[in-house]
């Protein structure tokens, strides 16, 4: 979804046929639900990613949210992550969200707090989708077709509520498609997502893909340093002496995805 493409229609008029595909702008890909060896690309030729979570009905993981990020860092995609269903959250629960939102704000990131339930900051989301193209992506259950019902009702698409028993969402889109906005730009709508695999990321480049470390590797002893063992690392120095510049719940997300990539290669 979002290939540029030429067309030819066939001698009967009635069928086309697909005969060029243009290059890539860009893409963000994903390893195969199927077949962790091959990649899924999600989608091409995008300007933004909304990354939708809650906190609640189901809980995002900040560990999947670090490795979203992590993708779309690696194939230069700006990345939004928007927190739906605040509503649900009781004074401690919020707390805990604005203290959330507060450390990837510090990082750079953009952060919306919506409820498409109670139509809460849906004007902001609508200005930051306007004459651009963005995939929309979070794990099932987190409100992604009822945001896009509200923009959409005549597409009436398929909801499901959280499964009781697992606490997780449900699959309700399972394929990806491009809307056109009423107010210009498209909003590609992909399948739920229940686990990001990363693609051809090696060990030595991950923590590139981390705003707040790539702002201070070059002062590392050691050009290959991957902020684990290594003496004089700036990483782990910063965590210790300036939790500000890097928190300690991010390192312990890179230390994961560091883990995932060593095992990934054996």
């Amino acid at each position: 979804v979002g290939d540029i493409v030429e067309l030819e229609n066939e001698n009967d008029q009635e069928s086309t046929m697909i005969n060029d595909i243009h290059p890539r702008r860009n893409y963000i890909v994903r390893t195969s639900p199927h077949n962790k060896n091959q990649h899924h690309i999600i989608a091409a030729n995008i300007n933004q990613t909304l990354l939708f979570a809650t906190l609640k009905d189901p809980k995002t993981s900040l560990g999947f949210i670090d490795r979203f990020l992590v993708t779309a860092e690696a194939y230069h995609i700006p990345a939004i992550i928007v927190f739906n269903k605040i509503d649900l959250l009781n004074e401690m629960q919020y707390d805990e969200l604005l203290q959330i939102k507060n450390m990837y704000e510090q990082i750079g990131y953009t952060i919306l707090l919506i409820s498409v339930e109670k139509k809460i900051g849906l004007d902001d989301m609508k200005a930051l989708l306007e004459n651009k193209t963005t995939l929309i992506s979070g794990h099932s259950g987190v409100g992604k077709s009822t945001f896009i019902n509200h923009i959409f009702p005549e597409h009436h698409l398929k909801t499901q509520e959280v499964s009781d028993w697992s606490g997780k969402g449900m699959h309700t889109t399972t394929f990806a498609e491009m809307f056109d906005l009423p107010f210009g730009g498209q909003l590609i709508d992909t399948p739920g997502i229940r686990e990001l695999g990363l693609v051809d990321i090696q060990q030595q480049e991950l923590s590139h893909f981390f705003p707040e470390m790539k702002a201070l590797i070059q002062d590392c002893q050691f050009n290959n340093c991957i902020h684990l063992n290594e003496p004089h690392c700036a990483i782990k120095k910063a965590v210790m002496d300036t939790p500000s510049k890097i928190t300690e719940h991010r390192y312990m997300s890179y230390l994961n995805i560091l883990d995932s990539i060593e095992k990934k290669s054996f």
